[in-house]
């Protein structure tokens, strides 16, 4: 069966995404790791976590963090507050990777959790997650790159095409 034209756009769009999440993941895997965190942090927050403001989000990331790269304050008050750790990784990160930020979390009697990396989580991490009592999000490297592309963040839009259909009800009412 032969591609409608709708059909082949989408395709050629889904390869273009593609190709434009492999080329940010190729230039973050490279960034040094506190730009990295840096930047995790505003892709949250340009998703609307802190409800777009800009001082709800913190870089903690340094010697001594206790795992916790980021947080973001979801209200101004501080009562909800997502805490962020960041791995610049090319290995998969492994289930003891993700028991130490839980256990980071419990030291900040903390319910939220967001642990990002440039590489992928091992099925032993994405079966803990589903076992402690916080809500922890595991997002992998083509899933943050895909989050920035959606959010706008380090792509810039070089074209835009509006794709029209004929409108019979507009005839239909003269």
């Amino acid at each position: 069966m032969s591609q409608t034209p709708d059909d082949a756009i989408e395709a050629l769009f889904e390869a273009l995404h593609a190709a434009l999440a492999d080329e940010i993941l190729a230039h973050i895997r490279e960034i040094d790791p506190t730009s990295f965190e840096k930047l995790v942090l505003k892709v949250l927050l340009e998703m609307g976590y802190g409800h777009f403001r800009p001082e709800a989000g913190q870089h903690t990331g340094k010697a001594g963090d206790q795992g916790i790269d980021g947080l973001i304050n979801e209200d101004e008050l501080g009562l909800n507050t997502v805490y962020i750790q960041a791995k610049r990784w090319a290995h998969p990160v492994g289930g003891s990777e993700v028991r130490n930020f839980a256990g980071s979390l419990a030291g900040k009697h903390a319910v939220k959790g967001v642990l990002i990396t440039t590489s992928t989580f091992s099925p032993e991490a994405r079966d803990y997650v589903r076992l402690v009592s916080q809500t922890i999000v595991l997002i992998d490297g083509e899933h943050l790159a895909r989050l920035m592309i959606k959010h706008n963040v380090a792509v810039t839009t070089v074209q835009t095409y509006i794709i029209k259909r004929f409108n019979s009800e507009y005839i239909d009412t003269l």
